[in-house]
């Protein structure tokens, strides 16, 4: 494999750029493990073994247990281990991030607003859309995940 650019110091501003949507947020409302959960599962969908590395540990140090970190990727059949707000947070974030297969259907947009305040889904959703770009960096760039270093 090729050594590959490290985009953060061949576009400071841009990363910068992007940090400051992250700062924001995290201080957008949203409970840090939600947010979390929903930057793991669209970085699990788009592969990106660095943010999944990342996102995994996070909810980890955050006191999330194992047994539902390991049922995200099939959390429909995970019963009652996520809450109302968790599954329909992640149904969007699945929903927005294959934009290219599902349209985004009105009936998965009047869940998610049937749960969250306009606020909130805007907020929700820059966060899949912040995660998105994120993994494309990551996958274009070859991040290695912590666990590889």
């Amino acid at each position: 494999m090729i050594q590959r650019i490290d985009y953060s110091k061949a576009s400071p501003e841009g990363y910068k750029a992007f940090g400051g949507v992250y700062v924001y947020l995290q201080n957008s409302g949203f409970s840090k493990a939600l947010i979390d959960l929903v930057y793991l599962r669209v970085s699990q969908i788009n592969g990106c073994a660095y943010c999944i590395d990342m996102h995994s540990r996070d909810l980890l140090k955050s006191g999330l247990a194992v047994e539902k970190l390991l049922l995200v990727p099939v959390w429909p059949e995970a019963g009652g281990l996520f809450t109302s707000r968790e599954q329909v947070a992640l149904a969007w974030a699945e929903s927005v991030t294959r934009v290219a297969e599902t349209g985004i259907p009105d009936a998965d947009y009047q869940k998610a607003a049937a749960e969250f305040s306009d606020k909130e889904l805007a907020d929700l959703t820059y966060g899949i859309g912040l995660m998105n770009a994120y993994n494309r960096l990551g996958v274009a760039f070859r991040l290695k995940p912590a666990a590889a270093v």
